[in-house]
């Protein structure tokens, strides 16, 4: 029985070919698409699951806790003090290992030959390896980090360094921790597995934590420094509840007001880091949850699509099948048997799909590690842990696609079909209709939010930040006190040049890297008030050098020298911050930042020095020309390759010790959004695919109903009908299902993109004109289907189709 089952579904298969390819080939997509965004998936949700104690660690965030109200954790940091972790370990017996780590720290390291700045270096504590899963493969993991200027490399660094050569026990020649150059060895203590790719830490290069402390162990003991990332590993009795309970006498207790009347602490679970943590200075990268809410209903969106196609498919051809189905059941067969012989069929159809699937995946996975930035293989997709997935897939898509067309087929009357009643079941007809809206309406809804995310992204793109981020060439020299020596020099030589414009030294750049300062500024009642706001330290050039508008005041001169002492520039949004909302009346109050005291002497305009996620926060720019790290040049694009080497040029003769590192800030800016390109670029993908399924699908019942109506359009054309009218008959009931979606589609996309706009702080509007838009080509998409088959159609000779019968 199974055998001529399977001889009865191939041979359907074989007799039906284009309806055939159109089910295995929109299923094998649906499924290569569904699997793939099912790897991203599970890769996102991975993240740092591969610590052995990760349900055990915690970390601290920090912020301000307002009585009476929930805390608002979007305004706490991870970023915090290091008494804390002493602290705590001190205070809650259920605490059995504390790490803290500064960073990030930039130094440059010279082995032999190989000389290389290293980003992103962590100052860390010899507890890490007890605390997280990062085996040593040389140097003994308690005492690794515990001497000054001792090193931990990864895997690649050291073979960055060293080759094929053992590391441990080598010294590197580097800066020091201020930066400076000349700074001293630092002795290799260990080498450790590269850090995995779903880890939301990275970096290299570990140095121990003491080597950061003795050059200001002052600060280390402050509760009001902010410097310090804590993490903390719990026993198993540990009760979360209980613990933050006793947080805010701890904090009480412990810090004393010192940070101010409303400081508290939270802590974070290491399973939320990744994906739910809304705190800010983050020591590494962060997922998007919405994203992966937003990649999963694509997938689900795609494999509904294909399954649709397959259900239509097989219903609308059920008629075809009605005799067979009668004379099964005239010779014996009963409703289940049936059902098992059309779900039989379906499972082989699946299954072929699946084979189909496979064979697109060896040849999308290298355009989805393009697409997502990850590194994904086969073997990745198809082993022994996936393997239940995948088979749980093909059986429930068998079951899903097969399930109604072996409910309707074993459900004819065997008496009625041998009659040769072969009226359409009206249900059927209704099912096909309900479906071709339902996944039309989710192709609108992808067209739609396909043009919104292009939208936003250009907004990213294009929108005036309130600084010139065009032509300029940013040199990173990080700190090193004889490049700062020799700044005059260096600004007057460039500046001599043809094709360089101005140039201009700071500590920090739009979209870099910057502190945060208690600012102490004269409020309208005359009182000194203290807030905390990130801090530009810039030098004489920067504002204009940047093109940034004074909204009051003037910027700092060189006709004035007091400008360099006592002198401090502000945002719009920090003037306000201290209640001026004229910021011409914030211009000659005093202030006290850092040690220098004086007066304000101007308010530049709001500029987005971050990216557009956030809004514009205050911001103080004071003069601080010797702590500069970035030398930015505004040149010509005329002739780049030409200017960057005069920049180098001058650069190695004034500083030979140092290499001429550097970059372009637009680039360096829109890394900020790195992420969002890559979701347009999946999301697009994916939202292209959906359609051509869709299409795959349309196509298949347009042929069928062709099929069904030769001799309607037979007739028609004796009479006299041309090939328009006909082409407008076969086509009308289909737009007019395509009309209905996108009624559907355009609040469910105009909802659901609204939502996801709301993780930017500058959305692009959602205008009406993009649902018309995507009703539109949606028409156009299902026109060009249809027509394909309905000219074919029309176009056949009336006797030829008078005589089909």
């Amino acid at each position: 029985m199974l055998k001529n089952y399977f001889k009865i579904a191939w041979r359907n298969l074989l007799k039906k070919k284009v309806y055939s390819i159109i089910n295995i080939v929109g299923l094998g997509i649906g499924m290569t698409c569904c699997v793939l965004i099912f790897m991203f998936v599970q890769d996102e949700l991975s993240y740092d699951q591969y610590h052995v104690n990760k349900d055990r660690i915690y970390r601290v965030i920090d912020g301000e806790s307002i009585e009476g109200q929930n805390p608002d954790y979007s305004s706490f940091w991870v970023w915090g003090n290091a008494p804390v972790g002493p602290a705590l370990q001190l205070d809650f017996p259920e605490i059995e290992k504390v790490v803290q780590f500064s960073g990030r720290a930039d130094i440059l390291f010279t082995v032999g030959d190989v000389t290389q700045q290293e980003d992103g270096i962590l100052f860390m504590d010899s507890t890490v390896f007890d605390v997280f899963s990062w085996d040593l493969i040389e140097g003994n993991p308690k005492t690794a980090l515990v001497a000054p200027y001792s090193v931990v490399l990864t895997e690649s660094a050291a073979k960055k360094y060293f080759g094929d050569q053992p590391a441990l026990g080598k010294t590197m020649k580097g800066s020091d921790v201020a930066g400076r150059a000349n700074g001293g060895d630092y002795t290799v203590t260990g080498v450790m597995e590269d850090l995995p790719s779903n880890s939301h830490f990275k970096f290299e290069v570990l140095l121990s934590r003491i080597t950061n402390i003795q050059s200001r162990p002052d600060v280390f003991e402050s509760w009001g420094y902010v410097d310090t990332y804590t993490y903390f590993l719990v026993n198993d009795q540990f009760d979360r509840a209980a613990f933050e309970a006793k947080l805010p006498d701890f904090v009480e207790r412990r810090a004393g007001g010192e940070n101010g009347e409303n400081y508290t602490v939270a802590i974070e679970s290491l399973n939320d880091v990744y994906l739910h943590s809304v705190a800010g200075r983050q020591p590494g990268e962060l997922g998007s949850l919405s994203n992966i809410y937003v990649f999963s209903v694509i997938g689900l969106f795609i494999l509904s699509i294909a399954i649709i196609n397959f259900m239509n498919l097989s219903t609308a051809r059920s008629l075809e099948r009605a005799k067979e189905v009668g004379i099964r059941k005239s010779i014996g067969a009963d409703r289940k048997s049936l059902i098992y012989q059309f779900l039989g069929e379906s499972l082989i159809i699946v299954l072929l799909s699946a084979a189909v699937a496979v064979v697109l995946m060896a040849i999308a996975l290298p355009l989805m590690n393009d697409l997502t930035g990850k590194i994904f293989a086969l073997q990745s997709v198809i082993n022994w842990q996936t393997l239940p997935f995948i088979i749980s897939l093909i059986i429930l898509v068998g079951l899903l696609a097969g399930s109604y067309p072996a409910l309707v087929l074993s459900s004819f009357r065997p008496v009625a079909i041998l009659k040769g009643i072969n009226k359409s079941d009206q249900r059927g007809v209704s099912l096909r209709k309900g479906l071709v809206v339902f996944q039309f309406s989710l192709s609108i809804a992808l067209i739609a939010g396909t043009i919104i995310v292009y939208n936003q992204m250009n907004l990213l793109l294009n929108k005036d930040m309130g600084f010139d981020k065009e032509q300029m060439v940013i040199a990173d020299f990080n700190y090193d006190g004889s490049v700062t020596s020799v700044s005059s020099a260096l600004k007057n030589e460039l500046e001599s040049k043809s094709d360089i414009l101005s140039v201009a030294f700071s500590r920090s750049v739009p979209g870099s890297h910057y502190p945060n300062a208690g600012t102490n500024i004269e409020s309208p009642d005359g009182e000194m008030v203290l807030q905390v706001q990130p801090i530009f330290q810039v030098g004489v050039d920067f504002i204009d050098h940047f093109g940034l508008e004074l909204a009051a005041g003037r910027s700092y001169s060189r006709d004035y020298p007091s400008d360099s002492t006592s002198a401090m520039v502000l945002n719009e949004s920090a003037a306000r911050q201290y209640g001026y909302s004229n910021p011409e009346e914030i211009i000659g109050k005093k202030f006290d930042q850092w040690g220098r005291s004086g007066t304000v002497i101007g308010v530049v305009k709001d500029f987005n020095y971050t990216s557009l996620h956030e809004a514009v926060e205050p911001l103080t720019l004071p003069f601080a020309a010797y702590a500069s790290r970035y030398m930015s040049v505004k040149v010509k694009t005329e002739n780049l390759p030409q200017t960057l080497a005069e920049i180098e040029s001058v650069w190695k003769e004034l500083v030979p010790q140092r290499p001429f590192i550097y970059s372009f800030l637009d680039e360096d800016f829109n890394t900020q959004y790195e992420s969002d390109f890559r979701f347009r670029k999946i999301f697009t993908t994916f939202s292209v695919l959906a359609i051509f399924i869709a299409c795959l699908g349309l196509l298949g019942l347009a042929t069928y109903t062709a099929e069904q109506r030769t001799k309607e359009i037979g007739v028609r054309k004796v009479l006299g009908a041309n090939t328009g009218s006909i082409v407008a008959l076969l086509s009308k009931d289909f737009i007019k299902l395509v009309l209905v979606a996108i009624v559907i589609a355009t609040p469910l996309a105009w909802y659901g993109m609204n939502k996801w706009l709301e993780g930017f702080a500058y959305q692009s509007q959602v205008h009406w004109w993009v649902f018309l838009i995507a009703g539109i080509l949606a028409v156009v998409v299902a026109l060009v289907t249809i027509s394909f088959q309905s000219i074919k159609a029309a176009s056949m000779n009336p006797v030829k189709s008078l005589k089909s019968e």
